[in-house]
């Protein structure tokens, strides 16, 4: 009986442990990993005096003291924001926050527990835009030492012909809209704060060599990825281009630009062609945006297309993106209408109180690539239609709970 009972246990502590495990930034899976029908019956969050900024900031430091079990970009985007929001409001709580769980990571020397440099992973970069306001704010100098590790590694990142980073060493010659956000707005502060002025080059190139290649010019949408040597499955042989625009993708894209905008010095010569990229991108995905939710759809120009749905992550995206961009005049200023259309359906139709009182995000893709090994199940990520809208959905997920922070700061909400 005894030991009946200690393996009941021990499966018992497993399944929370795993639970907590899918829990910590990925999110939980919604039933049949599917997303929630909309309009639903859930519960709506209540009016509050609290702004949603600080509301979701603080649903996320509840829910979560360790924001995330590794280092990566789902930690980086949300404690981005969360830092973001702290700043604005001068809450120490919310820096506290921040400097706990990058401190989970960041070693006393400077390294950075799990980072593997000869990985070339260009997603791993991205967590490090949080060592400069640590460093800014401490004057510890292990955070200087973690910021130039991940400098060294784009020094030395494998490139394309044309001089594009490699995705990951496990992706060659591929470029992925994703990277842009994951690399670029580090690599742009880097340059500024660090008196590295020639890097600013690299970085429109990145920015310019990818739009090039992807955007379409008959839907102003730009496809996930690039293969420059036009050899994977998922390629185009002609092209190299991926088969689909996938919202998140597009979403990384803007998101990236606005941001690294803030370090680009005003006068640099390709300043100018960046932001037209991004104008290009506001135009295509304001012609796709949902009439009636003013949300997006996880593959972008196929509404209602059997299995397609109205997705988080990439509404909140265009959501800040386009508050931001207009506020700082890279496009026209109606384009906060838009994003103030999206925001207001994000909260109507994707944002659900619990009894706690925290918020939660529903109907965020847990995630989307291209290509790579066959996985567990034989599958492989082909860039179909089917494969985008086949991928799990999830609840609090913070590649969408993050830039959904970053709106309402935006926006004031």
């Amino acid at each position: 009986m005894r030991t009946s009972l200690l393996a009941l246990l021990a499966v018992l502590l497993g399944t929370t442990a795993s639970a907590q495990q899918v829990q910590l930034g990925e999110g939980t899976p919604q039933p049949g990993n599917k997303p929630y029908a909309i309009p639903d019956s859930s519960p709506r969050a209540k009016p509050s005096a609290t702004p949603w900024s600080v509301r979701i900031a603080r649903s996320v430091m509840t829910r979560n003291p360790q924001v995330h079990r590794r280092w990566d970009y789902t930690a980086g985007v949300v404690l981005g924001a969360i830092e973001k929001v702290a700043l604005a409001r001068d809450d120490a709580s919310m820096l506290a926050y921040v400097k706990t769980n990058m401190d989970r990571f960041v070693r006393a020397d400077g390294s950075i527990e799990g980072y593997k440099v000869d990985e070339f992973n260009i997603d791993a970069v991205s967590q490090g835009r949080l060592l400069f306001g640590l460093y800014q704010r401490t004057h510890d100098a292990r955070y200087k030492k973690a910021a130039e590790l991940l400098r060294d590694q784009l020094r030395k990142q494998p490139r394309t012909a044309e001089g594009g980073f490699w995705h990951k060493q496990i992706y060659p010659q591929q470029m992925w809209l994703d990277g842009l956000y994951m690399g670029e707005p580090f690599y742009a502060q880097y340059a500024r704060d660090f008196n590295e002025p020639a890097a600013f080059d690299d970085v429109a190139r990145q920015f310019l060599l990818v739009a090039r290649h992807t955007r379409d010019p008959r839907t102003g949408l730009m496809y996930h990825g690039w293969d420059a040597a036009h050899a994977q499955k998922w390629a185009d042989s002609a092209t190299g281009l991926s088969l689909n625009f996938w919202g998140r993708a597009m979403g990384w894209y803007m998101v990236a630009v606005v941001e690294t905008l803030d370090y680009l010095p005003a006068n640099h010569p390709d300043r100018a062609a960046i932001i037209q990229t991004f104008r290009d991108a506001a135009e295509g995905v304001e012609r796709v945006q949902d009439p009636v939710t003013g949300l997006w759809w996880d593959v972008l120009d196929q509404p209602n297309r059997a299995g397609n749905y109205l997705e988080a992550s990439a509404s909140s995206m265009f959501a800040y993106a386009l508050a931001k961009g207009a506020r700082l005049g890279y496009i026209e200023p109606r384009y906060r209408t838009v994003a103030t259309r999206a925001f207001d359906g994000i909260v109507r139709n994707l944002v659900r109180e619990n009894a706690n009182g925290t918020v939660s995000l529903t109907n965020v893709v847990a995630v989307s690539g291209l290509g790579g090994q066959l996985r567990a199940d034989g599958s492989y990520r082909s860039g179909t239609f089917e494969y985008y809208v086949g991928e799990p959905v999830v609840t609090d997920d913070y590649k969408g709970v993050g830039p959904l922070i970053l709106a309402a700061l935006e926006l004031g909400k």
